[in-house]
């Protein structure tokens, strides 16, 4: 069975980023949720209830059609606040360094152009969904954007970076601007826990 994870930090951590109430219901009820219902859609299902949640996604059409769309759902709901939560710190590294930032600068020009190129991607990723830094299958990297709670990694892509720009993200504290989150968040964006997971592809 599939566990919420507890924070590495406390909801109040990221204020004034990120405020204690949308961390908590966050955190408690919707990641919870996402949690309660991949283990409900796979029920029955011993041998996937054992792999890892990303080895799941990663071969999506192993699983029974019935049970699919709802494990795309809720196991990329699982997924990908797991790694929301890991990448954001209270006290963050503000820039990347080595290999990470040498591969911003040859692929995308700088840091402000990645941040302005990112920004841009979860802006107008249409309702809900998330905005991605990924690795793709040439070791490149890839700003992107996918709906709802559709993982990256079903398409092959290693993330390093996870920003959710569903409304329950954010709503609370900027009611419909998601500019000003967004603009916020990079406040919290924790760019050692990047570089580790980028290590790690």
């Amino acid at each position: 069975m599939f566990k919420l994870p507890q924070l590495p930090y406390s909801y109040d951590a990221l204020e004034p980023y990120i405020d204690a109430q949308t961390m908590e219901i966050h955190h408690t009820k919707h990641h919870q949720g996402y949690t309660d219902k991949l283990n409900t859609a796979l029920e029955g299902e011993e041998k996937l209830l054992s792999m890892p949640v990303l080895e799941i996604l990663s071969n999506i059409d192993m699983i029974p059609e019935a049970k699919k769309q709802a494990v795309i759902n809720n196991g990329g709901g699982y997924a990908n606040h797991i790694l929301f939560w890991e990448i954001m710190s209270p006290d963050p590294k503000k820039s990347p360094e080595g290999k990470l930032a040498e591969l911003i600068e040859e692929e995308v020009g700088s840091l402000e152009q990645f941040k302005a190129e990112f920004t841009d991607t979860a802006l107008t990723q249409f309702g809900s969904g998330w905005a991605w830094l990924v690795v793709n299958k040439n070791n490149k990297l890839e700003i992107i954007s996918t709906s709802n709670q559709d993982s990256p990694v079903m398409k092959g892509l290693v993330p390093l970076i996870g920003l959710d720009v569903w409304e329950h993200a954010y709503y609370l504290k900027y009611q419909n601007k998601r500019a000003d989150y967004i603009d916020a968040w990079w406040n919290v964006l924790d760019w050692n826990a990047v570089e580790e997971k980028y290590k790690n592809v």
